[in-house]
């Protein structure tokens, strides 16, 4: 592939994942009750996720998700609901941070699986992430090279710059707990609680483009 391609598809997804979405959120929020360290397993599951978003795509899934209204549906309430329901337990949080912490440190092993899994799910039952890659990644392909090499190349600088740039929330999200009160940070977990509210909204009004 060359330099050029690889260059402005590395441009155009930094600015789509910099944008704020479910997992970067997540990552923000992880960041500022648990620490860098804890939300690393979210930033984890969030590039697996990546993967499996990319692979369903090219085994054609997208194409699938595209082309059948019911399937389509199916995976777009399922996400919804689900970012809803993460966005009313943030909205519900009443411990402040200072609780959140005390509790991130007894909590069990098990946890930091629980933590990935949220970000997996988050981006897995997103049928908008899957015809998002059906229509963005061919645009960086070439038809006459080998395809599945340049998906996997793709993929990797995709699932880099999303582990960077959800990185990059969390840290900063550790660093504003830091300088807010108990009550600012809460409300910080409130206003991530609420855009993910309103990003289940969203995804429950979008429909499937059809011709």
């Amino acid at each position: 592939m060359h330099l050029t391609t690889l260059l402005a598809f590395a441009a155009v997804s930094f600015i789509g994942i910099a944008t704020p979405g479910p997992t970067v959120l997540l990552a923000l929020t992880n960041g500022s009750r648990f620490g860098v360290r804890r939300a690393l397993p979210g930033m984890i599951g969030a590039v697996l996720s990546d993967a499996v978003l990319i692979s369903a795509v090219t085994i054609g899934l997208g194409a699938l998700l595209a082309a059948s209204e019911f399937w389509f549906s199916a995976l777009k309430w399922v996400g919804a609901a689900y970012l809803a329901f993460l966005g009313i337990m943030m909205l519900r949080s009443k411990g402040g941070i200072d609780g959140a912490l005390r509790a991130s440190a007894t909590q069990p092993k098990g946890t930091a699986f629980s933590i990935g899994l949220k970000s997996f799910m988050v981006a897995v039952t997103n049928p908008k992430g899957y015809l998002f890659f059906s229509a963005f990644l061919p645009q960086f392909i070439d038809p006459s090279a080998p395809q599945l090499q340049q998906y996997i190349i793709l993929g990797a600088i995709f699932a880099t710059l999303d582990f960077t740039i959800m990185l990059a929330y969390a840290v900063f999200g550790s660093q504003a707990v830091r300088v807010l009160k108990s009550e600012g940070a809460k409300w910080l977990e409130r206003a991530c609680g609420g855009a993910l509210l309103a990003l289940a909204g969203s995804l429950a009004l979008y429909r499937r483009a059809t011709n």
